[in-house]
Order: structure tokens, then sequence, then C-alpha cells
């Protein structure tokens, strides 16, 4: 799994409806694959700082490189790498997903 397939899934709940497109069940849409993208798109990466924050999150960023959400901190080339790879490193983390349960 790639990290926006990662996100997809345990932050926002999205299940895989076909080989290209999700099914985001809260809002009762179809996201394709490809507009997906918050590595690249700043956009997409403030999508999940905002989902995170309702969850209970707290988003700190240091810069454009590096971004922590609580205790968990990430660094990317920019600001939507940042955000997604501290986003991934902490679903990943198995203390963090216990919060969720």
């Amino acid at each position: 799994m790639n990290k926006a397939e990662i996100i997809a899934r345990r932050i926002f709940g999205w299940k895989l409806n076909r080989w290209d497109r999700w099914y985001d069940f809260e809002n009762n849409i179809f996201i394709p694959v490809s507009k997906f993208q918050p590595e690249q798109n700043i956009d997409h990466a403030m999508l999940i700082v905002k989902k995170l924050e309702e969850d209970g999150f707290t988003y700190k960023t240091n810069g454009d490189s590096e971004v922590c959400f609580n205790e968990v901190c990430a660094v990317g080339s920019t600001l939507a790498e940042a955000i997604t790879n501290a986003a991934c490193d902490m679903v990943d983390n198995g203390s963090i997903a216990d919060e969720w349960l």
C-alpha cells in the first residue's frame, strides 16, 4: 500500500470500490484514486490535517518541511509531503491506532 492508500483507509475510512476509485461513506461520494494525491497537493494534505484535528489530534508545523501530529513528527521536501509522512507514521504506529478504538 502506498501512503495515499494508507491515509484513505485508516484516517478517512474510505473503501476501495474498484481498482480506480474510493468510496467515502461519510459523504456518500466516489473519489477517483488519481484525484487524491496528498503528497503532491497541499489542498489534499490539508484535508488530512482537518480530519485529524476533528479527531482530537494537535497539528504543529516547523516551517515548510516538518510537521507533528501530537508527538509524531516527520519531514518532507514540501509541506504536503511532510503532512503525508507524519500522518502515515502516526497510523502505522500501533499505539496511535489504539487511541481511536
